[in-house]
């Protein structure tokens, strides 16, 4: 039978909906309260080291989100990086099969409102959990660094920060669009929960040891070129890993000296004026195949989601 409607009808009857529950519920003040505390402390410590800087900085509020100083070992960045997936996987495991698991699928679609309507809206509703707590944790790292640094940061700064806060949404919205999956595919959340941590830990902990491996073992480093391609291959191979996209395009919003991604010859330097920051126009450009990994992946992954979700069948 065809469909009458739109098909996103009742959208924003679920994101609103979603997005009421995702906020009032306690393992989201838990993972917010953490985010929180782990970002005031890093930044804080980070500040503190600032503060014994000798010299003009031009990009001293870009240094709070990288510097890392005892008793911390990792930056905001690193942290940051560790607990997004985490918390992205937390609102998206038992997006499906929840509603399963408490009988309430066939009643919802049997409302006006299609699947489509209901997958995309659960996943938007993720997504703008997310930018809220993303937002207000960015909010919350740049009024320290003024309050504690007394630095006013520049346009430039200010548009590195809010692309940086971009690239994080689009980073947690591969995570949550996996374990959104991991919840159509399995009917168990605990299932879905794990399988989505178990793939986070692959890429976090493993990927970077066998893409060591792999590259030993097809291009052998006989000679100089021989290393060079082996080098080439371990970048090629990494980059397949969505955290190795997601740290190379911080790296280069948020260090501003950075002027190249991979291994750079002696022949290339000719010309080039050393220890010039690039403007943030050239720093997009050197990132632009990473941000487009990043963003095709949560494609990808919602539309393998959305197809799985269109075959199933939904009983009363």
């Amino acid at each position: 039978m065809r469909r009458e409607g739109s098909p996103w009808t009742g959208l924003w009857a679920v994101v609103l909906k979603e997005m009421a529950d995702h906020l009032s519920s306690v393992r989201m003040r838990l993972l917010e309260g953490l985010i929180i505390l782990t970002a005031v402390g890093t930044v804080y410590v980070a500040i503190a080291s600032l503060r014994q800087t000798v010299g003009e900085d031009p990009f001293l509020y870009l240094r709070i989100f990288t510097t890392a100083q005892d008793p911390l070992p990792y930056s905001f960045v690193a942290f940051l990086g560790f607990l997004i997936p985490l918390t992205a996987i937390a609102l998206g495991f038992d997006a499906i099969n929840g509603e399963y698991n408490r009988r309430t699928l066939s009643r919802i679609l049997a409302q006006p409102i299609y699947r489509d309507a209901l997958l995309f809206g659960k996943f938007l509703a993720g997504l703008f959990t997310l930018a809220v707590t993303l937002l207000a944790l960015w909010l919350l790292v740049t009024g320290l660094g003024i309050f504690r640094l007394g630095v006013i940061p520049g346009g430039e700064e200010v548009g590195r920060g809010l692309l940086f806060l971009l690239v994080t949404l689009a980073y947690a919205g591969i995570w949550l669009a996996l374990a959104i999956l991991f919840s159509v595919l399995f009917r168990q959340p605990a299932t879905s929960a794990l399988a989505a941590i178990a793939v986070w830990l692959f890429f976090a902990v493993f990927w970077n040891i066998l893409v060591d491996l792999l590259a030993q073992v097809l291009r052998p480093a006989d000679n100089p070129f021989a290393e060079i391609a082996q080098v080439q291959l371990r970048m090629l191979l990494s980059r397949l890993s969505p955290n190795t996209l997601y740290a190379e395009t911080i790296l280069s919003l948020l260090n501003p000296e950075v002027r190249s991604l991979g291994p750079v010859l002696v022949t290339q330097l000719e010309g080039a004026v050393l220890g010039t920051p690039l403007p943030l126009s050239q720093s997009l450009l050197l990132v632009w195949p990473q941000l487009t990994g990043l963003v095709s992946v949560v494609l990808i992954l919602f539309a393998i989601t959305y197809v799985q979700f269109q075959r199933q069948e939904v009983r009363a």
